[in-house]
């Protein structure tokens, strides 16, 4: 397959997985297409790292989308939330809040006060993020009903990405209806995804975008025989694209295009990157 122009919409590269050897997986994942990588924040201890990488690497471009994620929502204090707010200020490069929203799967995270909290920090990053006029990057599970219902009473108009897609067709609906798009990673390329596969079939091909999640959420065609986990890589980004051509009926360069022109515009990225065919 040609080498075509690629956006990673969620790609963790500042965490420690990628210490040892960041440059090099930078290098590769240029090679393989990926022309920019929006890196999430996760908890307000790891901005400062988030800052760093995006600093240092120029090749491919990367984005910073800071935020405080809902799975450390133990962690995550009201200062916190003016660090958010100051950071979003001070640097003009940051392209969405995120990684935001509901997790309502792990055990952990189910007793009332941490569901009450995780909606608190929700709501004021929503907040902070219609202030500075950013997008943001959702993480939901099994609280789409809350987080749809959220947006909608805040009315919410930023859009952005509703990251690692896996909800109803119906959901993914009120979603696109809200002006998001949905991330669509490594898990589709497995052939037991079947309720994610037809979502991918039947929403507007508009509403798709690209994204490694790494080092997590791995493409079957790069896992690795046995156990244990391998580590995902933003240069595999390409290994998405023949299934969702395969499960649209569409040619492949056909799926990049639309995912880079809508991954432009979900996350506003026109004055840094290029219209289609990137040159």
């Amino acid at each position: 397959m040609d080498t075509l122009p690629l956006i990673d919409t969620h790609c963790h590269f500042d965490v420690t997985d990628f210490d040892a050897d960041r440059a090099q997986v930078a290098a590769a994942a240029a090679a393989a297409g990926v022309r920019a990588i929006v890196i999430p924040g996760y908890a307000a201890r790891e901005w400062p790292v988030l800052r760093r990488v995006c600093r240092e690497i120029s090749t491919p471009l990367l984005l910073p989308a800071p935020g405080l994620h809902p799975c450390y929502i133990a962690e995550h204090e009201e200062a916190h939330l003016a660090a958010l707010e100051q950071w979003l200020q001070e640097e003009p490069g940051s392209v969405a809040v995120g990684e935001i929203g509901l997790d309502y799967y792990l055990p952990e995270l189910k007793a009332a006060d941490l569901k009450a909290k995780q909606q608190h920090f929700f709501r004021a990053q929503l907040a902070l993020a219609a202030r500075h006029h950013k997008p943001v990057i959702l993480h939901v599970r099994k609280a789409h009903a809350d987080v749809i219902r959220i947006l909608r009473e805040l009315r919410f108009a930023g859009g952005g990405i509703v990251h690692a897609w896996s909800g109803s067709l119906e959901e993914a609906r009120e979603y696109l209806r809200l002006g998001f798009r949905l991330g669509i990673g490594g898990a589709v390329t497995y052939e037991q995804a079947r309720r994610l596969r037809e979502v991918v079939r039947q929403v507007p091909l508009a509403a798709l975008v690209l994204e490694t999640d790494a080092p997590d959420m791995i493409a079957q065609a790069h896992r690795a025989p046995g156990p244990g986990r391998t580590r995902n890589s933003p240069a595999w980004l390409p290994a998405v694209l023949p299934v969702l051509a395969e499960l649209r009926g569409l040619p492949v360069a056909a799926v990049a295009a639309s995912a880079w022109a809508e991954s432009r515009a979900a996350l506003r990225l026109e004055a840094v990157l290029p219209a289609w065919p990137a040159d």
